[in-house]
């Protein structure tokens, strides 16, 4: 997968792995992470496959920029058109056998939990507000279309999760009817 993320974000032009480390953080950071230290070989596996090029920058100390050639980039669209896929949300196995844990303990996870996710909510709203201000000053806005809804996306995820993590720490009742349709 980090291969075609780099790809994809080659797609905008030259970067350096510093460069794609910012711009995941900034970015697709938000349900994907990438460390310095699985960026640069996932850059060296890209080149050695031939789908981008580097050049090293004279004037600046082991600076490499990485360019997207045509054989990435047929790569990367190739990817990018396969069907969707459904994603696993790791956090589910562990809440799924929440049962099992003490309620003390089950009470701190899922507060700890809700501080994350209140984290990451102010995180996506301060993105939100940059983007909104960016997309008035660029030619096209209607190409950012897509990021964007990725954007709305995690905002509005991240407030179904919100509540649903306040129900099951408060233990709201299930409505058992909607399983026996």
């Amino acid at each position: 997968m980090l291969e075609y993320i780099i790809l994809g974000l080659l797609m905008e032009g030259k970067m350096s792995g510093y460069d794609l480390k910012k711009t995941i953080d900034s970015s697709v950071g938000f349900f994907y992470k990438a460390s310095f230290g699985s960026i640069y070989p996932a850059l060296k596996r890209l080149t050695d496959k031939a789908l981008v090029s580097v050049e090293e920058i004279e004037d600046s100390k082991n600076k490499k920029l990485y360019s997207l050639v045509p054989e990435g980039k047929e790569s990367f669209l190739i990817w990018l058109s396969r069907p969707l896929e459904l994603s696993r949300n790791d956090h589910l196995s562990k809440i799924f056998f929440y049962d099992y844990l003490d309620e003390d303990t089950r009470q701190q996870r899922l507060a700890e939990y809700q501080v994350k996710l209140n984290h990451e909510m102010h995180h996506l709203q301060a993105v939100q507000q940059i983007v909104a201000g960016e997309l008035t000053e660029v030619e096209h806005p209607e190409n950012y279309y897509y990021r964007v809804s990725v954007l709305a996306y995690g905002l509005n995820h991240s407030n179904m999760e919100k509540q649903w993590i306040k129900d099951i720490k408060e233990r709201k009742e299930l409505n058992h009817d909607n399983f026996n349709k």
